[in-house]
């Protein structure tokens, strides 16, 4: 399935840096995104998104949170598991 464009400016009951974390965490899901592999810097996922860094910074607080992402001090933030696909045991 297609993952659509993030678009900051959607109004929407999510907040911004959930909807950031959320659009992530399916391209991971889509292979878009491998296991392993680093992400952008911060400021990067901010100008790419279209988005303010603390959006960005708080977005990757929230993939640490669940798991998806750990940050390597002075190496930056790697995606260390795949997400399992919905309704499938991880």
């Amino acid at each position: 399935m297609p993952i659509q464009d993030f678009d900051p400016d959607v109004r929407g009951s999510e907040y911004v840096y959930k909807r950031l974390a959320d659009h992530i965490e399916a391209r991971v899901q889509a292979n878009q995104i491998e296991s392993g592999s680093r992400l952008p810097a911060e400021r990067d996922l901010a100008r790419e998104y279209r988005v303010s860094i603390g959006t960005a910074r708080r977005a990757t607080k929230e993939l640490r949170d669940r798991r998806l992402v750990v940050t390597v001090p002075a190496k930056g933030n790697f995606i260390v598991r795949k997400v399992p696909a919905q309704g499938t045991a991880e």
